[in-house]
Order: structure tokens, then sequence, then C-alpha cells
């Protein structure tokens, strides 16, 4: 069985107190000697859309959320008993339609249900398709607000990653919407339709190749890391210094796994 971990799961752990973590990182480090283990008390999420979430019990009140398939296991997320299983109700891991690589995904119905702010563009859209009737002499003339991306259709933002479901959401969106929208996107998505609606041309994310995992796209591999044994867990669990190390991003990944002939010198801004 494969094992991995998602950022998204590392991001979760820092938040806990070091108690907490301490005991979650002895379940994680458990899960991946023995995942069938029947004291790991597996619940299935009901109200998960995704079918394969599974809660796994941390102490009295922690539990930890994995992705459980028959070939693999990955490590989503951890927190408090409530918290922890809405987070998995409003996901679902999928794999792209366009890019074929691994994502989790908001469920956009259930964001909006929680947080109302993110339906806005939506519901803007469809007041300027249906005023309401006045008078002239009432009526005052105010500029339509600016939609960035209304000008690329559907297929052009798959072709960056854009799940499928927020794409009609994100023609719609103001540029005041767009910001509170990227932040639900994966962060491939989030960056492009960001630099398409300020004029900027993105690099499209490359296609899977056939026969490939969704997991070792390069845009699947700055979220998530396949965990080979004990060794590479604790590196992971070196949380934050170490993050950087785990989860690159595609032109880091190129950059670090590049075979030079000879000397090299690779330079960039702080933190980059």
């Amino acid at each position: 069985m494969e094992f991995r971990i998602a950022d998204t799961f590392t991001d979760s752990l820092a938040r806990l107190t070091r108690d907490a973590q301490k005991l979650v990182k002895t379940t994680a480090f458990d899960l991946q000697l023995n995942p069938a283990h029947p004291s790991h008390s597996f619940h299935r999420l009901e109200r998960s859309r995704d079918r394969n979430f599974w809660s796994v019990r941390v102490g009295a009140d922690i539990r930890l959320i994995v992705h459980r398939m028959q070939e693999s296991l990955l490590l989503c997320y951890v927190d408090h008993h409530d918290k922890a299983y809405a987070w998995a109700e409003r996901r679902k891991l999928e794999v792209h339609p366009r890019t074929g690589a691994a994502q989790l995904v908001e469920i956009r119905e259930r964001v909006v249900q929680e947080a109302p702010a993110v339906g806005a563009a939506a519901t803007a859209t469809h007041a300027t398709k249906s005023p309401q009737l006045r008078p002239a002499a009432n009526r005052v003339a105010r500029p339509a607000p600016s939609r960035p991306l209304l000008q690329f259709d559907i297929e052009t933002l798959l072709s960056y990653g854009v799940p499928a479901e927020w794409a009609d959401a994100l023609r719609a969106a103001t540029e005041d919407d767009l910001l509170t929208l990227a932040d639900h996107l994966p962060a491939e998505a989030a960056e492009a339709v960001l630099e398409l609606a300020t004029g900027g041309t993105p690099v499209r994310p490359a296609s899977a190749a056939p026969g490939t995992s969704p997991f070792q796209h390069p845009d699947a591999q700055r979220r998530f890391r396949v965990v080979a044994n004990v060794e590479a867990l604790e590196q992971a669990f070196a949380f934050p210094w170490d993050k950087w190390t785990v989860f690159l991003h595609p032109d880091q990944r190129t950059l670090v796994e590049r075979q030079f002939a000879g000397p090299a010198r690779v330079s960039g801004s702080a933190g980059t």
C-alpha cells in the first residue's frame, strides 16, 4: 500500500498543541507500519460526498482524516472531532479532467452554505440579468462591475487546472469576489486565474503522461508526498522549517531534480 501525506495535513497538524501533535505523529507512524491494524478504529464519514474519506481516532477528541483506498492511504487533515468532520464534508479527492493531476477540491455547494460571500458572484450575475423594473426617473446609472474572467470560456479555465464546479463562479466573479474565490482553489488554479485577471498569460500545466499516477503530476507533487519509510515521515513532520523541502513548486522541483554537467548556480529572490 502506498502511504501519502497532504500539505493540508501538515498545516493542520501545526495548529494543534504540542501534546496533541505527539499523539497524531504516533498514530501516523502506526498507520504507516500497519494500516490494517484493528486498533486504528477507522470510521467512514457518512456525510462526506467522497466515500473514501475515513476518520481515525487520536485520543479523546482528535480525529485524523484519511483518504483510504485498497492500494493507498493519504493523510489529509487533523483537528478536533467536529472541525475535522466538517473539513472532510466540504471536500473530495479527484483527478482533474484536463491536467490529470490529483486535487483536493472544495465542494462549492457546501462552501457557499457555510460562507455565503463565496456565492456573491453568482448572485450578482443573476441580479444583472433580472433587474427590478423601476421608473426611469428613479434609476441611477451605475457602471457595470468588472468581471475579469468573463472573457475566458470554461475550457480555457479548465486547461489551467480550475475544478469544473468552480468555473462558472469564476467567470461571473467581480474583482472583489475573485480573491475570495481563489482561496478555495488548488494552488495552480488560484495562481492561474489571478494572473489571467491581471492581464497575464500563465503557463498551462502539463497533462499527465498516459499510465502515470495522478499523484506523480508536477502540480500534485506540490501538495502530496509519497512517504516511503519512517525516516521520510519524520522529515515531513519537521514542520514548519522543512515543509519547503517536502512540497515543492513544479519550478523548484525541476531545478532540484535536474542533472547538471558541472557546477551550477541557481539564483532567486528570498523565499523562492
